[in-house]
Formats: structure tokens, sequence, C-alpha cells
């Protein structure tokens, strides 16, 4: 089928992409540091948690914002997390991107 041969042709393309390569390449050397690691990794937790209860409450809490923006101020002083960080916030909008090109495309039919 023509459509699975065009979704293995992107799949392909993304992992070329730079978005793609420079985050792999941000992972690598995230990982090369277990105690940097944890650190992003708890931020990333925080965030979720924060985002799920703005999705379920509707409203923003103050404090968690504020200790998240310090979370986020503390771990960009180090070169390597702000480069992670940077990398994937970038390929989640190619990704963000993608998703929205196609979700546009069958839109009649999906609202």
């Amino acid at each position: 089928m023509k459509i699975y041969d065009t979704a293995n042709q992107l799949a392909q393309e993304l992992k070329k992409s730079e978005e793609y390569i420079n985050y792999k390449k941000a992972k690598q050397v995230i990982a090369l540091d277990p105690d940097l690691n944890i650190k992003i990794k708890e931020f990333e937790k925080a965030r979720y948690d924060s985002q799920i209860k703005m999705m379920q409450t509707r409203e923003n809490d103050e404090k968690e914002l504020e200790r998240m923006q310090k979370m986020y101020a503390k771990l960009i002083e180090n070169q390597d997390a702000k480069n992670y960080l940077e990398a994937e916030a970038k390929f989640n909008l190619l990704m963000a991107d993608i998703n929205k090109i196609i979700g546009d495309s069958i839109k009649d039919v999906i609202s």
C-alpha cells in the first residue's frame, strides 16, 4: 500500500532531520551524566504532573509555576542540559507541525 510506503519514508526523513539528530545527540550526552540525567527526569516529571493538574483544574498554580521556572533556570545553567532542552523543544515542535499537517488534511472526517 502506498500510504505505508509514504509513512515509512516520512519516518526515514525524520531520522535525517536536524531536529532529530540534534535531539538524539543531546540525549546521548545527558545519558553520560547520571546526576544531570536524574535532574532532567525530575524536571520532566514535575512538568508533566503540572500540565496534568492544570488540565484537570483549568487553573494555574502560581507556586507550582514559580517552582518549575526555578527548576528550569537551574537546569539551563548547565550547557548540556540547556542544549538538551532546546533540542527537545525543537524536535517536539517539528512533531507537532507534522501532526497538525496530517490532522488538517483529514479534519473533514474527524470533526
